[in-house]
This record gives C-alpha cells, structure tokens and sequence, in this order.
C-alpha cells in the first residue's frame, strides 16, 4: 500500500511546490510593476524611500533602547544548537538582562568567548570567590556530559562577570528558526531584505 501511495505523495510534493513558486513570482511581478509606477513618479518615490528610512531609523532606536534597558549588548539572542534541551530548543529566542550585578548556580547565561565570533547559552554550574573577592563562573550546556572547560579559550579555566552577556529572563519558543535558516542560508536573507525593502516601497498609504 505505501509503494503504490508514494507516487502519488510525490506528485502532490511537486505540484504544492510548483504552486507556491508561482504565487511568489506572481507577488514579485507585482511588486515590481508597483516598482516601475513609483519610478515615473520622483516625489511619490522619494516619499516611499523616506518611509524605508524612518522604517530602519525606528528599529534601530528599539534595539538602542532595549540594549539601554537590559544593560546588554544583545539584548535578544536565538539558541543555535541543542545544548541546551530539554529547556531550551534550537530556535528559541531568549531575552537577557545584564542589569543585575550577580548571577548564580542555576541561572541560565549569555556569555562571549575569547576569538570565538558567536555567543553561547549555557547554565551556570559552578560559582568560585578568590581571595581577592573575584568571582568566577562555570557554565555547562544541560545536554552536555561536560562542563565548558573544553569551550573556553586556551588556559581559561573560569568566566568572570564581564564574560556575561545576560542572564535568560524570557523566552520565545521556535521564533528564532527564521533566524537561523536565514543564518544557514545567506541566499535567503538578502531575498527577504530585499522584498520587505519592495513592499515598504511600492505599498501605498490608505
């Protein structure tokens, strides 16, 4: 029974397939044609560029302000890999604070590496005081059999308070998923910048 249902299943992948590349080629010769009709209209154009502008300007100042906020360099951080199940997916997107001075065993972090370009989320497994009153951290990925050691830059035993990035205060479940295909495949985001970039400017005001 499933040998002779599999053409059929690959019949109905492909034509589903076909039909929504053809409903994107027609949303983009639409965009486009709304493109060449703001083209002959310089003012309406220069409206439509300044709207962009004002657009990009707004999401900057949100991510200036929550970066503000938080104390934060990264206010909002997606979760890469699966170190982190089963409380926190690939694809998840945290929400950090940096506003609290101490972190504790326990607490799930951000933390930045020395020469390694992208953050981790791991839990803080260990907390040690040296004499001179400096506090040092150990972080372990709760799907690791190991503590971070391994992951730190070479002769690094410990984090200290300025490794951190934030501690997780919120989170998004699966958000983040767009972020990484975009991440996995560069082709995709410039497609997506670019047609939000159309749509802002060929949409017309009501």
């Amino acid at each position: 029974q499933a040998a002779r249902d599999a053409p059929c299943c690959y019949t109905c992948f492909i034509f589903g397939c076909k039909d929504s590349f053809t409903m994107i080629k027609d949303m983009i010769d639409k965009q486009v044609l709304e493109l060449k009709k703001l083209w002959a209209n310089k003012r309406q154009l220069m409206f439509q560029l300044l709207n962009l502008a004002m657009i990009v300007f707004s999401a900057l100042m949100i991510w200036k302000g929550l970066m503000f906020m938080t104390k934060s360099e990264s206010p909002v951080v997606v979760v890469l890999s699966g170190s982190m199940e089963p409380a926190f997916q690939r694809g998840d997107i945290l929400f950090l604070n940096n506003s609290v001075e101490q972190v504790g065993v326990g607490d799930v972090v951000v933390f930045k590496i020395k020469d390694r370009e992208i953050p981790i989320v791991h839990r803080i497994l260990k907390v040690h005081t040296k004499p001179d009153g400096v506090v040092e951290l150990l972080t372990k990925g709760d799907n690791n059999r190991v503590d971070d050691r391994g992951l730190y830059a070479p002769g690094q035993l410990w984090l200290e308070r300025q490794d951190i990035l934030g501690k997780a205060t919120g989170t998004l479940r699966y958000v983040g998923c767009v972020t990484i295909a975009l991440n996995d495949y560069p082709v995709l985001r410039y497609v997506m910048i670019g047609m939000m970039g159309l749509f802002v400017l060929t949409s017309k005001e009501g």
